[in-house]
């Protein structure tokens, strides 16, 4: 095993998995995106990362390779790595979780934020792949429901609550690292 510890980040699109994992690089721990593998998946065959091309490869990629198609990649890259702290920003199913559970020491976090708080969220971030209004918006939330999400997030370990500003997450996230310690 290459990790002591390798927390893995799952929540709905725009409700804050990115900024955590960034508070858990701050304190050493290494991160790795599920979402950047996609999107080098996107670069390699030559398609602008759009939410519909993103979309689309995530979901031919998971049904061609099972649900677990991307944390495979990830556990591979990861495997490579000689650190004791890592991250996966983006887990999408619980067959995920329990793909990385068969190869590391585990602690799976779920980060919340409601509907509007996200989709506000979104709409100032604008990446390629945000959603450019409310139904697509809603549509990306079905299909990443479907990649099983809801299970993912339900079984966490941990789960920070991401309504507010920065600071009040750090706040959580010293909580949440003060947990983990103990653990």
């Amino acid at each position: 095993m290459s990790f002591r510890r390798l927390i893995l980040i799952t929540g709905m699109t725009g409700s804050g998995k990115t900024t955590l994992a960034g508070l858990f690089k701050i304190h050493g721990y290494r991160v790795l995106t599920m979402g950047d593998v996609i999107r080098d998946m996107a670069k390699e065959k030559g398609l602008d990362p759009t939410s519909s091309n993103l979309g689309s490869l995530a979901t031919k990629i998971r049904e061609r390779g099972g649900d677990v198609a991307v944390a495979r990649r990830c556990v591979q890259k990861l495997q490579k790595i000689k650190d004791n702290k890592g991250v996966v920003d983006g887990i999408r199913s619980i067959a995920e979780v329990n793909l990385f559970r068969n190869s590391f020491n585990v602690d799976l976090i779920a980060v919340h934020a409601s509907p509007e708080t996200r989709y506000s969220r979104l709409r100032v971030r604008k990446r390629t792949d945000d959603p450019i209004d409310r139904e697509a918006f809603r549509k990306r939330d079905e299909r990443e429901l479907g990649f099983s999400l809801g299970w993912a997030i339900s079984m966490a370990d941990h789960m920070i609550v991401n309504e507010g500003t920065f600071k009040e997450l750090e706040v959580a996230f010293e909580g949440l690292i003060d947990r983990l310690d103990e653990e």
